[in-house]
């Protein structure tokens, strides 16, 4: 007995030996160190100072949103002076991408390498909606980052954040991409976020994500700080976004969104299965808008969109931003599913403010206008029958005229008009002035819209 005991013991401790062993190195291989990869690509990180004049209110938020702070006591400073990260992109050239929030309304900008010499920076362009800025110096011997296909970035890859935190320069921290697509925070205007736990703090925007490679898989952007401080929970713009504007600054040192004018929503299980479909991704056309390049593309409401121009489309997100970094004017061919068949179609893309001025040029009395037909019999009025305004969209030429919403058109030109047909043509057969006779409220007067009011 005794020796079976003592057998069972030594094969226990031979048991707990090697498992201890096994740990030892799972553990050593889980903590190698990064710093071979870092001492390649912290040279191409930079601080940025930016000085920045306070010109209006709008820029002081700005500014205090982004965490830069306030003067001496909370006094408001004649200049603030903006701290950030930026990370170069070409050697050459001596290109630079960091968050267009840090350089914004700057009147000077400073660039500091990791050797410790500084550089007067240019803006070679920004982008307030995708928060992205190219800068340039004129400088010798700079390394770039190597920039790496954002969309092979996976949940769970590690990653290490690095910038100038605070003003504490090249400082890395590491952690792992908690998510992706990030979207609906209210940061910027287009979002497809990578959320990372690798702590970032202010003074980080603008410097880069890298994968384990040292490869640029993001720009490190915001935080979620309820007390304004790191809580392990951040936002990095990835680098296919942020090349796509790059290229358009260098081009034409700005970024031009064409609009495609329709409604979108997420495609679910509960509306594939009302369109008879087994797509569980998409963006679901809602909405064409008259005369907008969807509607001349021939896009209908209930088409499901999977793909622009070759790249996947999730969800509703997914569309708007695929279409907001496609040039103004420029084709985007899109992947539709309608009524289980597949279809290519082409949308040229045109400017919204081109567009909207097209479609006023066509209707200079009524366009911004939402109109409807209306009968009804009034104590004070007796027998209506004309047309009801709906909306009137400021800066309109209606608008101007003090057309309001409620009004009630019942003559046009002094001609009785008894519906919205009625009310267009009467003034598509007018000049350059329409005079109309309002119901309004207890009262009634005349308007007169002119083509330039």
């Amino acid at each position: 007995m005794g020796n079976t005991l003592r057998r069972i013991s030594l094969i226990l401790l031979c048991l707990l030996t090697c498992f201890t062993t096994s740990l030892s190195n799972a553990s050593s291989a889980t903590t190698s160190t990064l710093a071979p990869m870092l001492q390649s690509i912290v040279p191409t990180v930079v601080n940025i100072r930016a000085l920045i004049k306070i010109t209006d209110i709008n820029t002081l938020s700005r500014l205090q949103k982004n965490q830069q702070g306030l003067g001496a006591n909370g006094a408001i400073p004649n200049q603030v002076l903006s701290m950030g990260s930026g990370v170069i992109v070409d050697a050459d050239k001596g290109y630079i991408l960091t968050n267009a929030h840090v350089v914004q309304d700057a009147e000077r900008i400073i660039v500091t390498l990791s050797d410790g010499h500084h550089y007067l920076a240019k803006i070679i362009g920004l982008d307030r909606p995708s928060d992205i800025a190219l800068l340039q110096i004129h400088a010798k011997n700079l390394m770039a980052i190597h920039v790496a296909n954002s969309n092979t970035v996976k949940v769970g890859d590690f990653v290490a954040a690095i910038g100038n935190p605070y003003g504490l320069n090249q400082s890395v921290t590491s952690g792992i991409v908690s998510a992706l697509g990030r979207n609906t925070l209210g940061i910027e205007a287009y979002e497809n976020f990578i959320q990372i736990d690798a702590p970032i703090n202010p003074g980080n925007s603008g410097g880069p994500l890298v994968n384990t490679a040292g490869e640029l898989v993001g720009i490190n952007t915001a935080i979620l700080a309820p007390d304004r401080g790191s809580i392990g929970i951040g936002f990095a713009i990835p680098s296919n976004l942020a090349q796509s504007v790059m290229r358009q600054l260098l081009a034409y040192g700005n970024v031009k969104r064409g609009t495609l004018g329709v409604g979108v929503q997420d495609i679910t299980p509960d509306l594939a299965g009302a369109f008879g479909v087994t797509q569980d991704k998409g963006a679901v056309v809602t909405l064409v808008m008259p005369g907008s390049p969807g509607e001349k593309a021939g896009l209908h409401a209930g088409d499901i969109v999977t793909a622009v121009n070759g790249t996947e489309i999730n969800n509703a997100n997914d569309l708007v931003n695929a279409i907001g970094f496609v040039r103004v004017d420029s084709t985007a061919t899109l992947a539709v599913l309608r009524g289980g068949k597949q279809y290519n179609i082409n949308a040229k893309l045109v400017d919204p403010k081109v567009r909207d001025a097209e479609n006023a040029r066509a209707d200079p009395f009524f366009y911004g206008v939402a109109l409807k037909n209306f009968r009804l019999l009034s104590p004070i009025h007796g027998k209506i029958e004309g047309v009801l305004v709906v909306v009137v969209n400021e800066d309109t030429n209606a608008w101007h005229a003090d057309l309001r919403a409620g009004d009630v058109i019942t003559s046009a030109n002094q001609q009785p008009v008894k519906s919205v047909d009625d009310l267009k043509k009467v003034a598509a057969s007018g000049k350059d002035s329409l005079l109309l006779n309002v119901l309004r409220e207890n009262g009634a007067v005349f308007l007169v819209i002119t083509q330039e009011s």
